[in-house]
């Protein structure tokens, strides 16, 4: 089974909605989501994250927050980044030798939690999911 890796940086927001999206369009595809802090190491997915994901039918389950490590990097097949710093900080903790670490869009997805705007970054999640599909 193709296994694949979300990240961004603290794994409240964009990586867990789009592990929960792709869950929710696929079961050929097992899928898991990480941080590149651990400053939120623990914590749940952000409320206005989990509203929006309601918003747009996309079930979701209590969410544990943990920083990728060298293992996660072994054990999944293609790891999805949502932006620029993630990529640059990802590559700090991981010496990514076969290039399976890729931006999850052609563009940078926005961190909602500091604009805000959660429909707009799950439209464009969504949008790479479908590709990934």
């Amino acid at each position: 089974m193709r296994k694949v890796l979300f990240v961004c940086w603290g794994n409240i927001c964009r990586s867990p909605m789009a592990e929960y999206t792709l869950k929710s369009l696929s079961e050929d595809i097992y899928c898991e989501s990480r941080a590149v802090s651990n400053e939120e190491e623990g914590k749940d997915l952000y409320l206005p994250a989990k509203r929006c994901l309601e918003r747009h039918g996309i079930s979701y389950e209590r969410h544990y927050a943990r920083k990728i490590t060298q293992d996660d990097y072994e054990e999944f097949d293609e790891i999805y980044v949502m932006d620029q710093l993630n990529m640059d900080r990802i590559r700090k903790i991981i010496n990514d030798h076969d290039h399976k670490i890729k931006y999850l869009l052609n563009k940078e997805i926005e961190d909602p939690w500091w604009t805000g705007r959660y429909d707009k970054v799950y439209e464009e999640i969504y949008e790479g999911i479908l590709n990934i599909l």
